[in-house]
């Protein structure tokens, strides 16, 4: 639990990661920040869906609608948290010289998106015709 806290600490403290260990390649930095751009890009992505869903498919029940806008800015705004969350624990281990973390968010992200996706084929295929 302290690891955890000191981890969620170094999200608004970063030039702290530096008193753990030693100074990776930089090269390696500079990817683990890339990483955590693409983790950004894609949490941008998954809210700007979100919305699209919210406010282009007014037809939809507002039932379903706001599942599936709530489903995507839930995953969105989880993405951007795990960005930050993955960037810091990178840094530390190479810092450290050890394993890189492993996690299973990306995959649970791919499932969430996954399930939105699909329900989002039945909503096209059960929808209408002409609309």
């Amino acid at each position: 639990m302290i690891d955890y806290l000191r981890g969620l600490r170094l999200w608004f403290a970063p030039e702290r990661v530096r008193d753990e260990g030693s100074t990776p390649d930089y090269r390696f930095s500079l990817a683990n920040e890339r990483t955590f751009l693409a983790w950004i890009r894609t949490a941008l992505a998954l809210i700007g869906g979100g919305f699209a869903v919210d406010q282009f498919l007014p037809d939809l029940p507002w039932g379903v609608r706001a599942g599936l806008a709530l489903a995507l800015l839930g995953a969105g705004v989880l993405c951007a948290l795990r960005a930050v969350n993955h960037w810091v624990r990178c840094e530390r281990a190479m810092r450290r010289g050890e394993d890189l973390p492993v996690s299973r968010f990306p995959a649970a992200l791919s499932l969430a998106v996954g399930v939105v996706a699909v329900a989002m084929v039945v909503v096209v295929i059960l929808r209408p015709a002409g609309r």
